[in-house]
C-alpha cells in the first residue's frame, strides 16, 4: 500500500487508507517557473501510483495567473491533465486527501508532499527564482542521500540544445483525470509514438531544442524532497540512459514475451510504495537491464510496466528500424 511521508509530522501516511476508496489530490502551483513543473510532476507520479494499486483518483490543480504557461509545459513533460480545482472545501466523502505543493508553500492543513525547488546554478538559468547557495548536501549524481535513497540530478543550461523560451505559448482547458483503472493489467507492445514523439521541448522556463522525456527523466533522478540543480552533464546523462534504455526495450521487444518476475515486481513497487521513491524504482531497471540470468522478454515486460508509473515513452522505438 502506497504509504508517503507528511511534510507536516515527518511521518508515513497511507495515501490511500480504504481500500478502493476516493483520493482527491490537490495541486498547488501558482507560477510557471520550474519548481512549480516539478510540483506537477510529483502530482503526477502519485496520480500513477495510486492509480496501479487500483485506487480511483480525483486530481485537482490550484494554480494562479500562470496556468496557460504550466499547463503547456506539463503537457510536453507527459504529465496529465489535471482539473481546475472547484471550491471543494467541504470534502465529496473522498478516503483521503493530498496536498501537494512546494516547500514552504501554501496549501490548506492536511497530508502535504513538501516539493524540493529546481535551483539554478548560475545566473540566466531557466530553474525557477533561488539560485544554489552552496548547500553541502547537493553533489554529484553518485552521491548517496540519507534514508537510503538514490540520487541523480538535474535539468538543463548551457546545453548547446537550449535555446530560450519561445513566444506564444496557449493551452486549451484540460479534460478530467484520476479514472479508476484495474490493478495490474499486462503490459500490451504498441510501436504508436508517445505524445512527445521526440519533439524538443518549447516550453517556457524550461527552454526549447531538449526531447522533453528527457526533461522528465533528469526530474526524476532525485527524489522529490531533494533539491534539483540544472546541470548540463545531468541532462546528456539522461538523455544517454533514455536512448540506451528505449533501444534495449525495442531489441528484448522481438523475444517471446515472458511476465515480470514477482521478485522484480515487488522490488518495484516495494520502491514507489515508499514515499513515492522513483530513484529505486530506476536502479531496479538498471539492474534488470544487466541480469544476466533473465529473458529478454521479461526485460521488455518489466520495463513496460515501470513506465505505466515514470512515464518516459519506453516502448516508443518499438517496430523502429535497427
Amino acid at each position: 500500500m502506497l504509504r508517503i511521508i507528511d511534510a507536516r509530522t515527518g511521518e508515513p501516511v497511507h495515501a490511500a487508507p480504504a481500500r478502493r476508496g476516493l483520493t482527491r489530490v490537490e495541486v498547488h502551483a501558482p507560477g510557471s517557473d520550474p519548481t512549480n513543473l516539478r510540483v506537477l510532476l510529483v502530482a503526477d507520479l502519485l496520480v500513477r501510483a495510486l492509480e496501479l494499486g487500483g485506487t480511483p483518483v480525483w486530481a485537482l490543480l490550484t494554480g494562479g495567473s500562470r496556468q496557460a504557461e504550466l499547463r503547456a509545459d506539463a503537457t510536453a513533460l507527459g504529465i496529465r491533465p489535471f482539473e481546475d480545482s472547484p471550491d471543494v472545501s467541504a470534502g465529496l466523502g473522498e478516503a483521503q486527501v493530498v496536498h501537494v505543493a512546494a516547500e514552504g508553500g501554501a496549501a490548506p492543513d492536511g497530508v502535504r508532499i513538501a516539493v524540493a525547488p529546481v535551483e539554478a546554478t548560475e545566473p540566466g538559468t531557466p530553474g525557477g527564482e533561488r539560485r544554489d547557495a552552496g548547500r553541502p548536501d547537493e553533489v554529484s549524481a553518485e552521491s548517496g542521500r540519507p534514508g537510503g535513497r538514490s540520487a541523480g540530478s538535474a535539468l538543463p543550461n548551457g546545453h548547446p540544445a537550449y535555446s530560450g523560451p519561445p513566444a506564444g505559448w496557449s493551452s486549451e482547458p484540460s479534460p478530467p483525470s484520476g479514472r479508476p483503472v484495474e490493478e495490474d493489467p499486462p503490459a500490451r507492445k504498441s510501436s504508436k509514438p508517445g505524445p512527445s514523439n521526440g519533439q524538443s521541448v518549447g516550453c517556457g522556463p524550461l527552454g526549447g531544442g531538449v526531447d522533453p522525456t528527457v526533461l522528465r527523466l533528469a526530474l526524476l533522478t532525485r527524489h522529490h524532497d531533494v533539491p534539483v540543480r540544472l546541470e548540463a552533464a545531468v541532462l546528456e546523462e539522461a538523455g544517454a540512459t533514455l536512448a540506451r534504455w528505449r533501444g534495449a526495450v525495442a531489441r528484448w521487444a522481438r523475444s517471446p514475451s515472458r511476465p515480470v518476475p514477482d521478485d522484480v515486481r515487488r522490488r518495484l513497487r516495494e520502491a514507489w510504495e515508499d514515499d513515492l521513491d522513483v530513484p529505486r524504482v530506476l536502479d531496479e531497471l538498471r539492474r534488470v537491464e544487466h541480469e544476466p540470468e533473465l529473458p529478454d522478454g521479461a526485460r521488455f515486460e518489466t520495463y513496460a510496466y515501470a513506465d505505466r508509473l515514470l512515464g518516459l515513452e519506453l516502448t516508443r522505438d518499438l517496430g523502429a528500424p535497427s
